[in-house]
């Protein structure tokens, strides 16, 4: 596993950034700032504690397909950690295997900062080789679509 973080100083408080980044009030939030990694984005689950997580997309077949997490941990408007432990291929959670061996136990954490009402959203997050260049090019598009969001 490769580790990659990312930055981004958004002009909103952390509570408003946190709500918007989670989907807190409204899923569509989420949904719009991760749309830059798959267009149909979503998740289904809760950002609780201990809670099981999926965060899903279609791809081109029109098959659902993403990633089995959980959530480690959960401080509002402080720190997030999600631990991806299985993938969905075809409508189906795949939790063992070569391809999941790729994945398993990687780490993708948010930390809130807020000073003097800017609000730094630090990404940590663990990828393999082969999707560096993507998380590369578009996690900091994505993070400008969230600071596009929270700054209306």
């Amino acid at each position: 596993m490769k580790k990659l973080q990312f930055k981004v100083n958004i002009n909103a408080p952390v509570i408003k950034v946190y709500n918007v980044m989670l989907g807190i009030n409204s899923k569509s939030t989420y949904e719009q700032w991760t749309a830059l990694f798959n267009p149909t984005s979503t998740y289904e689950g809760f950002w609780n504690k201990g809670n099981k997580i999926l965060f899903i997309g279609e791809d081109e077949k029109g098959e659902k397909g993403g990633m089995v997490s959980r959530i480690v941990e959960n401080i509002p408007n402080r720190f997030v950690s999600i631990q991806h432990y299985g993938l969905i291929k075809a409508d189906k959670e795949i939790t063992e295997g070569p391809e999941v061996e790729k994945w398993a136990n990687g780490f993708e954490n948010y930390t809130f900062e807020e000073n003097n009402g800017i609000t730094t959203v630090t990404v940590d997050l663990d990828t393999t080789e082969d999707f560096l260049g993507y998380m590369n090019e578009t996690y900091p598009k994505a993070l400008d679509k969230l600071k596009e969001l929270c700054e209306k």
